[in-house]
């Protein structure tokens, strides 16, 4: 069942949204060679704490992991996709890192993820980066009241498979409001004028994830979490919680 929003439950995600884009803003700040993951997963959680917010990731479940998630941040580097759990790693030159963080507040969640190299980049780090971006900017774009969920997947897809790159299968983003992940589903793939059709008041987390060498195949690590890419190159994540308006497309989680 889809939720809809009203415009005052949306203003108030949009307050949730901008504990997220603090949130990522700085741990993108504090990220450099020889800060471990852990020490990024506390600059998060003092975030939190400052606005008075709480983490949906923060012992979260589903079906499919072994323990309860023991972070606020996913943090994945390199190979790893998404759900990466912080540990004592010291980031190093020309890591690709991608850090997918939510919080909630007065009953609100938003979420959003960025991906970026740490010290000196190679060129094919930054233009999957810079398309993993470009998919969300294209899937965005596409979330117009009168359009489907078709068209955005359609849309994030397009950008995605032009490149070259891979999408995980049966990975994308969701609806998202007074829980983390709500209906409908958003897939990274699809068909034009299928699926749901969007309404004003509808909330999505839209978020592309690309695999370098083309692939759509992945593996979950030892942890139970961590998904990495099959053939070991990098990936790369993009993400953020869009409202659905009769307006356009409003971005809670702008940085």
């Amino acid at each position: 069942m889809v939720e809809l929003k009203t415009d005052t439950s949306i203003d108030a995600m949009y307050e949730a949204g901008q504990v997220v884009a603090r949130a990522l803003t700085a741990v993108r700040e504090a990220a450099g060679v020889g800060v471990s993951l852990l020490e990024l997963d506390e600059i998060a959680h003092q975030v939190l704490r400052d606005a008075g917010a709480g983490s949906p990731f923060l012992g979260y479940r589903p079906s499919f992991a072994p323990v309860p998630f023991p972070a606020v941040i996913c943090a994945s580097v390199n190979d790893a996709i998404v759900h990466g759990i912080p540990t004592g790693y010291r980031l190093r030159d020309g890591d690709l890192v991608s850090i997918d963080f939510g919080a909630e507040l007065g009953g609100w969640v938003g979420d959003s993820a960025i991906s970026f190299v740490v010290g000196t980049p190679r060129p094919a780090d930054l233009h999957l980066v810079e398309t993993a971006e470009r998919a969300l900017a294209a899937g965005i774009e596409a979330a117009v009241v009168g359009n489907r969920i078709g068209d955005i997947a359609h849309a994030i897809g397009t950008v995605c498979r032009s490149a070259g790159y891979g999408i995980p299968d049966g990975f994308g983003g969701h609806g998202i409001g007074r829980r983390m992940h709500e209906d409908p589903p958003v897939p990274n793939e699809g068909r034009p004028g299928r699926g749901l059709p969007l309404r004003h008041g509808m909330a999505l987390a839209i978020e592309p994830m690309l695999i370098a060498g083309g692939t759509d195949e992945y593996h979950a690590a030892a942890d139970g979490w961590t998904l990495r890419t099959n053939d070991g190159t990098r990936a790369a994540h993009a993400e953020h919680t869009v409202a659905i308006t009769d307006a356009g497309p409003r971005i809670l989680t702008a940085r």
